[in-house]
């Protein structure tokens, strides 16, 4: 898992990370063998994109040029995933009590792209600082900011598209452009939003949402009466999302149930709790058969009472987590200039 970190105007930490990448021989064989279906949807999402988090815009940019390759290819590519049919199965959940805020959540995809997943730390000249891990690059799949606001995705096959802003764009939006639940709210129903997903966020306020949504409809779901829960896999829950979906993904009805009874038959939350149930304690969470070649690739915990990031890279129910100090550093340091 690469760990970058990415300070500074947007367009120079793109540059600076796609020049680094191919001096170390790095080829996104995907950019070439896009469709003209797609590469158009792309670029119609390019100039969505640019008019809302024109960031984004420079940020992939800066990695185009980097890489020597075509910007309007590349990002186009960047914009195109989650808007179709790639196989990703994840869950998340966000829970709390008295002593406790917490989030967690496994990113499964297939196993050939292990090694080149990323955790970049952001530093933007103009943003929030946050930890953002990611299968791509700008976009981001789960993170943590410097407010203590987390969140993160899980993929819906879309079963319609309109060219806006991407799940991992509209979360990495997310990350860098707001403090709470409250305002993650309100930047996506004015949003223009691409494909279909669930976010699972929670923040020190002890506010915490799934949110499903997809370009045609966004609806927000909250914890159940004397509940302190929320679960999301691939999957609608909601009767107004649910004849958006394609059933049974990647065994997320039994991830979500596995979840959900370990979270609403726990005594007390904790990070431990919540490491165990990623790891597949309690039942199937990342125990997929290595055949499919498909996996859990890192798995992370969130505890936003404390400030602590802890992630483990690769499957759970192997791989240790561990503390990830990079925010809390940069934080502390920043503090000191001050």
């Amino acid at each position: 898992m690469y760990h970058p970190r990415c300070v500074g105007p947007h367009y120079s930490m793109g540059y600076k990370y796609g020049n680094l990448m191919k001096k170390n021989s790095v080829h996104l064989s995907e950019v070439a063998r896009l469709t003209n279906e797609k590469r158009k949807f792309g670029q119609k999402c390019i100039a969505v994109c640019k008019d809302v988090y024109p960031e984004a815009v420079a940020e992939l940019q800066g990695l185009a040029d980097g890489l020597e390759l075509s910007f309007s290819e590349f990002a186009g590519w960047i914009f195109c995933i989650y808007c179709y049919e790639y196989k990703r199965g994840c869950t998340c959940f966000a829970i709390k009590d008295p002593n406790n805020i917490i989030f967690g959540r496994n990113s499964d995809f297939f196993t050939e792209i292990r090694d080149v997943c990323e955790s970049a730390l952001y530093l933007p000249d103009k943003g929030y600082r946050f930890i953002g891990n990611s299968t791509a690059m700008v976009q981001m799949e789960d993170g943590y900011n410097e407010h203590g606001l987390a969140i993160g995705l899980t993929f819906i096959p879309p079963k319609i598209i309109k060219p806006g802003l991407n799940a991992g764009i509209l979360l990495r939006y997310i990350l860098e452009k707001c403090k709470t639940v409250k305002e993650a709210l309100e930047a996506l129903y004015l949003l223009p939003i691409s494909s279909a997903q669930t976010f699972t966020m929670i923040d020190k306020t002890r506010e915490m949402a799934v949110v499903e949504c997809n370009c045609e409809k966004i609806v927000v779901i909250e914890p159940k009466e004397n509940e302190n829960y929320l679960v999301s896999t691939n999957q609608f829950v909601s009767p107004e999302m649910q004849h958006y979906e394609i059933l049974n993904f990647l065994d997320s009805k039994v991830r979500y149930e596995v979840a959900n009874k370990a979270l609403k038959t726990a005594n007390t939350y904790s990070v431990e709790l919540a490491e165990k149930i990623l790891g597949g304690k309690y039942g199937f969470m990342c125990q997929y058969k290595r055949e499919f070649g498909f996996d859990t690739l890192w798995s992370t915990v969130y505890d936003l009472k404390n400030d602590r990031i802890f992630r483990a890279e690769g499957n759970p129910s192997k791989a240790k987590f561990k503390e990830d100090i990079r925010l809390r550093s940069a934080t502390e340091t920043r503090k000191k200039r001050a």
